[in-house]
């Protein structure tokens, strides 16, 4: 019988998870899946390590879980779908850890009171981080649990890239730039000397692009600076979060347009983005199929927005040897690829065609100053690795 470690990405209204076997110390995922819709369609759905669905059940339309019921769910699946494997801890993904927390943490009741003080860094992301936890220590107190944040890779950035031009109090009491995706970063920079050791040693921009997308700049694969900042909504246009934006249009929304906290934090999150734009879908492949020319202005503002930010990362690294893509969209648009290493030629980027329709990894050309590469990220491995190593002493 293997050990096994299973990983938890709780958001508000779905629970994704992925089940690892140890095995002479690697680690090899057997199931994935989750519960989604939990509030108001609730749908379960597993997969083993072959992509071969081994449950799915759905509920009816209006029939609510919650995480309470999602999480009840998945334990029963684990429980008849695991027995050849013993459980020996839960890695959970945790938005943000704050100034405190940098490091993977073990989890106790104490540390998930102090992990709650954080919400309001976090209002949409960490109380559904926390609320399986909490659970959890109900219903197998005896399971170690851990945390890996999303802020932790950030953390050893230099402090100009870290701070806002506000008075020190109101530094003091939290309010810098965090950066998120962390997990992701450390990810790619962890298996990037395997695809480009000169990369890894080097200067790199890596593209974070998904549903969520932000940029990291990384020298000898520790983060310099990162386009998200005090919140996950900075930065980039995302499929519904606006990404950079005046503070003062959010002051004329409240003092001009009359909406309240709550209708500008629906806004920016919620209803802009690719969603925003096109007015159509916050789905990059519905507005890439799409014959509408707001979904094209769409596409077209979001690679403007990377190639700006491209140039600025590369400004905070002095140079650039090497781009890195992944997530979602960095991974599986070879259109998006194509159209910023067109806008970053000026850096001595050039493409190879082909192996970008490919898929790569590699996709520059040969002759290129800088090494693009298009490689697929794996939080959930990250956040196991993570887990094994403190519930082993590894």
């Amino acid at each position: 019988m293997s050990d096994a470690i299973t990983v938890l990405n709780a958001g508000s209204s779905s629970i994704k998870f992925s089940v690892f076997a140890v095995e002479d110390g690697e680690l090899r995922m057997v199931f994935s899946g989750q519960a989604e819709g939990i509030f108001t369609r609730p749908r379960f759905l597993a997969k083993d390590q072959a992509g071969m669905v081994v449950e799915e059940k759905q509920w009816a339309e209006g029939e609510h879980l919650g995480h309470d019921g999602a999480l009840d769910h998945l334990v029963g699946f684990l429980k008849e779908h695991t027995n050849d494997y013993k459980p020996i801890a839960i890695g959970h993904r945790v938005v943000h850890g704050g100034l405190e927390f940098t490091h993977p943490q073990r989890l106790n009741a104490a540390i998930v009171d102090r992990l709650e003080a954080l919400v309001p860094l976090a209002p949409l992301h960490q109380p559904h981080n926390l609320s399986p936890i909490r659970l959890l220590f109900e219903r197998v107190p005896d399971l170690p649990q851990v945390a890996c944040f999303d802020t932790a890779f950030h953390a050893g950035q230099p402090e100009l890239a870290q701070l806002f031009a506000i008075p020190q109090e109101i530094t003091d009491s939290g309010v810098r730039r965090y950066g998120f995706h962390g997990l992701s970063y450390e990810y790619i920079a962890s298996v990037l000397p395997q695809y480009d050791p000169e990369a890894a040693a080097g200067r790199t921009v890596v593209l974070h692009l998904g549903n969520g997308a932000s940029m990291c700049a990384m020298k000898a694969s520790h983060s310099v600076a990162s386009t998200m900042g005090f919140t996950a909504v900075e930065g980039l246009p995302m499929g519904t979060r606006c990404g950079a934006l005046d503070p003062g249009v959010v002051l004329y929304l409240i003092d001009q347009r009359g909406m309240d906290v709550r209708g500008v934090e629906r806004l920016i999150y919620k209803e802009s983005g690719l969603l925003g734009l096109s007015g159509i879908s916050s789905d990059m492949r519905v507005l890439q199929e799409s014959d509408d020319p707001r979904a094209a202005f769409a596409i077209d503002y979001y690679v403007y927005r990377i190639s700006r930010e491209l140039g600025s990362l590369a400004a905070a690294l002095g140079g650039l040897d090497s781009i890195v893509f992944t997530a979602g969209i960095g991974e599986n648009s070879d259109s998006v690829r194509e159209r910023v290493c067109g806008h970053a030629a000026w850096l001595g980027v050039e493409l190879d065609p082909q192996a970008n329709a490919g898929g790569g990894p590699r996709i520059s050309a040969s002759g290129s100053n800088v090494a693009v590469w298009a490689i697929p990220t794996n939080e959930e491995l990250m956040i196991a690795r993570h887990t094994l190593n403190l519930v082993t002493g590894g």
